[in-house]
């Protein structure tokens, strides 16, 4: 298999993989379609025009990915500090219900 297929064949499973929000096998994919472009650089007589194809094709998805991450990422930060507004919430709760045993 060419180095071109190969990358085809890595960007849509890498497609596949964010349509899942499957981040762990998008990690690994990120490294073959690396390992892939290396091999691309040393391989002679690759067809330019579908080398350009594919890195533009790979370039739309890498900006998917990018918005999807950046997204990801705002949603856990949203909920950590949920969480922590919850745990502030129910601290303040505990300290003036002992502070209402001790007065009472």
């Amino acid at each position: 298999m060419s180095a071109l297929q190969k990358i085809e064949l890595t960007r849509n499973a890498l497609q596949d993989a964010l349509a899942n929000e499957d981040w762990e096998t998008i990690t690994a994919l990120d490294l073959e379609c690396r390992s892939c472009l290396d091999r691309i650089l040393e391989e002679k007589g690759v067809d330019e025009q579908v080398l350009r194809e594919n890195l533009e094709g790979l370039l739309v998805l890498y900006r998917q990915l990018v918005d999807a991450t950046t997204s990801a990422r705002q949603a856990i930060a949203a909920q950590m500090a949920q969480a922590r507004q919850g745990y502030q919430a129910a601290r303040v709760y505990q300290l003036a219900h002992k502070g209402a045993l001790m007065r009472g």
